[in-house]
């Protein structure tokens, strides 16, 4: 195990630079090996000075113990490239203590993503509102036009009394002393190659970069508030089951005046006793007598639009289970060009009960042959 570098220089932690170098002078007159002194410890005492004696080598140490140098002192992150890190050593210690998770093996997704790919989260992302979803259940009629549909939600909105400042009337917003009006601080992080300069969100102003004077006494200086909204929205036509509708600006407030969230609207579409939907088509079936199967005639079928019945012309001799097609009688397009169809079978049912008549008619048709 490393040995503490204030032990070696007889030090306390919180020694100033001038205590530090007098120890060192004391120490290094002592242990120098052309006096006679033991040449391990002298360079123990040395390596000790080299960290401690440097302002920006001492708060890493202080921060990260001396393992700082073995990760990023030799060609880590800390020197922007990969030469001299030695991963098998690295390794091998890892396993040693016993803690190849901490070393960061578990984190290298996040540690990539923050050296190549990091960037400063902007103020503007930092103030904005979240998003909204909510379920909606419509009928099929109800997607052959568009429908207007009004939703009371409690949401946040902005504060009316400051206008989303977030500062009471009459006071202004100050810049961030601990950030300086950036919003983010800068923290040094120790990973398996070194340490890393990784920015958060500025734990004073929360990423505004500035603060107010005085806070509002209406929101608390959030700028917004909890409170139910009517908020009115358009389902188009043609919408399907299962269909995510996103509009704009209208999810919760952003904060301090930041950009409003956006509201998600996912549609569920009822089963019709009488379609079937597939995509923009429909189908349906229908029930016609055999004299009407046999001579043909005009049938009446339904329909989901305004004429809720419409004529289909049979041809004599058709057989029982065909389906027609009808265009232009199914759903609209999403798209807005169009219309799906609508596909009718063709099914005979046979009376349960014939009169007299109908027996007579039947049995002699049967004696024809039909």
């Amino acid at each position: 195990m490393p040995e503490d570098y204030y032990k070696i220089l007889g030090v306390e932690k919180g020694a100033s630079q001038d205590e530090i170098k007098k120890a060192y002078r004391h120490l290094a007159h002592q242990h120098h090996p052309d006096k006679g002194g033991d040449e391990k410890k002298f360079h123990k005492i040395n390596e000790a000075y080299q960290v401690l004696s440097d302002k920006d080598k001492r708060q890493q140490y202080d921060q990260f113990g001396s393992s700082f140098e073995n990760m990023g002192g030799q060609g880590g992150f800390g020197n922007a490239g990969f030469s001299g890190f030695d991963f098998g050593s690295f390794w091998e210690q890892a396993q040693q203590q016993g803690n190849t998770s901490s070393a960061g093996f578990d984190n290298l997704g996040d540690i990539f993503e923050e050296f190549f790919g990091g960037r400063r989260t902007k103020k503007q992302d930092l103030r904005r509102g979240g998003d909204i979803q909510i379920d909606v259940e419509i009928n099929l009629q109800d997607t052959l036009s568009s429908q207007e549909r009004t939703f009371n939600i409690y949401k946040n909105e902005t504060c009316g009394r400051c206008g989303g400042s977030g500062a009471e009337p009459g006071t202004k917003l100050k810049e961030c002393q601990t950030c300086r009006g950036v919003g983010q601080v800068q923290e040094i992080r120790r990973t398996i190659f070194g340490t890393v300069a990784h920015y958060t969100v500025c734990p004073t102003c929360k990423g505004e970069g500035n603060t107010p004077e005085k806070a509002c006494n209406v929101c608390k200086g959030e700028g917004r508030i909890k409170k139910e909204e009517k908020i009115e929205v358009v389902i188009p036509a043609g919408v399907d089951s299962g269909q995510l509708l996103k509009f704009k600006s209208k999810g919760e407030a952003g904060k301090r005046g930041g950009a409003a969230g956006d509201l998600y609207v996912r549609v569920f579409v009822k089963k019709h006793p009488t379609f079937d939907r597939r995509g923009d088509d429909l189908f349906a079936t229908t029930n016609i007598l055999f004299s009407q199967l046999a001579l043909g005639d005009e049938v009446l079928v339904p329909n989901l639009g305004k004429e809720r019945e419409i004529f289909l012309k049979v041809p004599a001799g058709t057989e029982p289970g065909k389906v027609f097609r009808i265009t232009g009688k199914g759903i609209p397009r999403f798209s807005g060009y169009g219309r799906g169809d609508l596909y009718v079978k063709i099914q005979v049912v046979p009376p349960k009960k014939l009169t007299k008549t109908q027996k007579e008619l039947l049995n002699r048709l049967r004696q024809e042959g039909m």
